[in-house]
């Protein structure tokens, strides 16, 4: 059931025709368009929505394939044919010749696909052209074998082909001559007059009656024999047939009757045999007319992007990114962009509350769901996301605008009453209601009640629905009731916009007061229509508009939060792939040394074998030895230059020492470095050529020949803070760092210099603690140093 009766005027499906209309590009299609109706039949609903889903296929991937032109309405003809004694005109077989061969050239299409390609269009396409004929003939080799009969006989310019007949052929072969003869004797005629004067020179022969004439001018008609046939309007020109080309015209004339009465003759006979096949050929136009509707269908829906959602046999409403079809159309051709619908019924929440300032887009809204719906369930395809899921409801009822009548004497408010009562009446649980503006057009307490009392009985009814309202005490009805769901139409709270975006689950503000300062009402009126309201009611608006403000801020944080991961996201997978990256180049470098390694052993042994065998056999001379000895310092000189990688050798020489050291005596308070390392001290004492120095926080015992003296200035430099900083790779440490250090082997101060490399990483790190693996021998540490506590 639908109500009221102009529901699609209501809903702007009455559009939704035009544009289909339109978009056919025959009467065969318009036809269907004035056919659509709305259906709750499920079935037929998918299939009808298959079809159109199909031949957009079509059209987006193998439009060149299919035909685009001459779906023609040949009905008239049809009828016409199927007279006894009637014939079809050469025009009119022309329209059936050209019609049929797109209908052959639409089987041809399906014919040339695999079988599972657009079963739902075979399907149509079978039950249009699988019953046959009394003969016996199928339909499919009937057209085919009528289109070649019709294209042996007529020409691409819907004329008779001179091969017709052979009758035919004779008769405009006599023709052709008769008139070729006929013009040379006229020119000639026409000459000699142009000669002495009696014409002009842009006179050319013409014809009057059926019969070539002279045009000559009218005081000197007599000076050529013949019959005037007609005059210009001034009289000042007459058309003359001469005498001596009347027999020619004569026999041209009875040539062109034979002609006439030949192609009647040919077209009675063609007539005849299109006429036992008028049953199949109006099936096949019906399927022309259905396809031609289907193509209009399928390019609305590519112009709106629409698309076959999901769908569900029930009463349900789950759609994402939905838009109001006519106003998409209307802002894609001013360049502006359309906030998609988002909304969600189901049996735990059927009835959703919009709620909103005025100019919100609650209307909007409200129509999107009606007219999508219906749009659907009329077999079109819809403006939605793929992962949406559309219901069947086998009525749909609105309420939308005004409709006062004069002649029935009804007020707003009592029209709105009026469609409550249908609605109650006949809602159940596979219905769906629109009302807009629920409640409005009485007193605003008793219209509220009243208002709340319909709802109360709407959802008892198990029906869906979608209601606008101002009323708070709708919204809080709906936010204590099950069933019911509140929502609200967003709304630029700091600049007083709307954002004409539907949010669920949350009742929407009005905004009255702060709509009434942004127009720049006097703010004693304003401040009076607060009191009047009372602190309830400006104290739940205003926590609605904290809200949105509240809503606002975090989702703005929402957006930030969600950008900085994804930045996050990218530096982690950047920082792996290079890690990737240095182990397999690790690797790499590693193998590549071990061979050339082994390559090097190799040659080396080879080269001291030769070696022992060359002293062997010059008998141990002296010089000779002495000049092998060389040769193999030599080759052992070449093989070190030419192994060590150059890479290596340049980092070495980068990370080569550049303190530059003073010499000098070494006394107490010198500043020193060890030798071939980084490690800088102060002399502290001196026992013999045993030094004490402070490196750092640390303090050792080291023999004075391992000591070099540096200066002040080269001392502060090194031992800066940000001297320390400077080229420390924070990743690289914490990635080689071990708890576990090992000092068994080494030297006393190698092991201090060391350990106060290692508790500076420790630091730096912020570890609180790590482990010293010494060997059990004479306690040279424990002399040497004495450790500070590490705070």
């Amino acid at each position: 059931m639908l109500y009221p009766n102009n529901i699609e005027q209501k809903l702007g499906f009455d559009r939704i025709r035009e544009i289909l209309n339109n978009l056919c590009v025959s009467p065969l299609g318009r036809a269907f368009v004035e056919k659509v109706r709305f259906s709750d039949n499920y079935d037929m609903i998918q299939k009808m929505i298959r079809q159109v889903d199909e031949m957009k296929q079509i059209i987006e991937i193998d439009a060149n394939n299919f035909p685009t032109q001459n779906y023609l309405d040949v009905n008239y003809q049809l009828s016409k044919a199927a007279i006894e004694g009637a014939f079809l005109t050469e025009e009119e077989f022309f329209d059936v010749k050209v019609s049929l061969r797109t209908i052959q050239e639409c089987l041809r299409f399906f014919d040339n696909k695999e079988p599972e390609q657009y079963p739902q269009l075979r399907e149509l396409l079978g039950s249009a052209f699988s019953e046959k004929e009394p003969s016996g003939t199928t339909p499919k080799l009937a057209i085919r074998n009528l289109l070649d009969t019709l294209d042996k006989i007529i020409d691409d310019r819907g004329r008779l082909k001179d091969n017709a007949s052979s009758d035919l052929q004779s008769i405009r072969r006599q023709l052709i001559s008769e008139q070729g003869g006929l013009r040379k004797k006229l020119d000639s005629i026409l000459k000699n007059a142009r000669a002495n004067g009696w014409i002009t020179d842009d006179f050319s022969l013409t014809s009057r009656g059926g019969r070539m004439v002279i045009p000559i001018l009218a005081e000197h008609k007599r000076k050529i024999k013949g019959f005037v046939h007609d005059e210009s309007d001034t009289g000042k020109t007459v058309y003359l047939e001469p005498t001596e080309v009347l027999d020619a015209n004569n026999e041209i004339r009875e040539l062109e009757n034979a002609e006439r009465r030949e192609i009647v003759k040919i077209l009675m006979d063609l007539t005849t045999k299109l006429r036992p096949h008028v049953p199949v050929l109006r099936k096949a136009y019906t399927f022309l007319g259905i396809i031609d509707f289907i193509r209009a269908k399928a390019k609305l829906a590519i112009s709106l992007k629409a698309i076959a959602p999901q769908s569900s046999n029930s009463q349900i409403v789950d759609w994402q990114n939905a838009v109001h079809p006519l106003l998409f159309l209307s802002f894609q051709k001013q360049g502006k962009k359309i906030v998609p619908l988002r909304i969600s019924l189901d049996n735990d929440q059927r009835i959703l509350l919009i709620s909103g300032p005025n100019a919100g887009g609650k209307s909007v809204t409200l129509k999107t769901v009606g007219l999508i719906q219906y749009m659907y369930q009329c077999g079109l395809l819809v403006p939605m996301r793929e992962d949406s899921t559309i219901g069947i409801f086998r009525s749909i009822f609105i309420d939308i605008g005004d409709e006062q009548s004069l002649e029935n004497d009804l007020s707003t408010y009592s029209s709105h009453l009026t469609n409550m009562k249908n609605f109650l009446v006949n809602a159940d649980k596979k219905s769906l209601f629109l009302i807009d503006e629920f409640g409005t057009g009485t007193e605003p307490s008793l219209g509220g009640a009243v208002a709340e009392a319909i709802l109360e009985d709407l959802t008892k009814s198990g029906a869906c629905g979608v209601i606008n309202t101002h009323y708070t005490n709708l919204k809080a009805y709906a936010d204590k009731t099950a069933g019911l769901k509140n929502g609200a139409m967003r709304y630029d709270s700091e600049h007083l916009e709307p954002l004409y975006e539907l949010e669920m689950g949350k009742p929407g503000s009005s905004f009255a007061i702060e709509i009434a300062y942004k127009i720049g009402l006097p703010k004693a009126v304003i401040d009076r229509a607060k009191s009047k309201v009372g602190n309830q009611q400006v104290n739940f608006e205003k926590m609605l508009k904290e809200l949105e403000i509240e809503k606002k801020v975090f989702s703005e944080k929402n957006v930030e939060n969600a950008q900085k991961q994804r930045k996050l996201d990218q530096l982690l997978e950047q920082y792996q792939a290079l890690k990737n990256y240095l182990d397999t180049e690790k690797k790499t470098l590693l193998n590549t040394a071990k061979t050339e390694a082994k390559q090097l052993l190799k040659d080396a042994n080879q080269r001291i074998e030769a070696t022992i065998k060359e002293i062997r056999e010059q008998g141990a001379e002296k010089l000779a030895t002495k000049e092998i000895r060389q040769d193999l310092q030599d080759f052992q000189k070449e093989l070190i230059l030419e192994k060590i990688p150059e890479q290596i050798a340049s980092k070495e020489e980068e990370q080569k020492d550049e303190i530059e050291v003073v010499g000098g005596e070494i006394t107490i308070g010198s500043l020193v470095r060890i030798k071939g390392q980084e490690a800088l001290g102060e002399v502290l004492g001196m026992r013999g050529k045993d030094v004490e120095i402070a490196i750092g926080d640390l303090k050792t015992t080291i023999k004075l020949n391992r000591l070099e003296k540096i200066s002040r200035k080269e001392f502060k430099q090194k031992t800066s803070p940000r001297a320390k900083m400077g080229g420390i790779d924070m990743n690289e440490k914490a990635m080689n760092f071990t708890y576990n250090f090992d000092l068994r082997g080494k030297r006393g101060d190698e092991a201090l210099t060391e350990v106060d490399g290692i508790m500076n990483d420790v630091i730096m790190l912020g570890y609180d603690e790590f482990r010293i693996v010494h060997g059990k021998g004479d306690g040279i540490l424990r002399t040497l140093t004495t450790f500070k506590t590490i705070n």
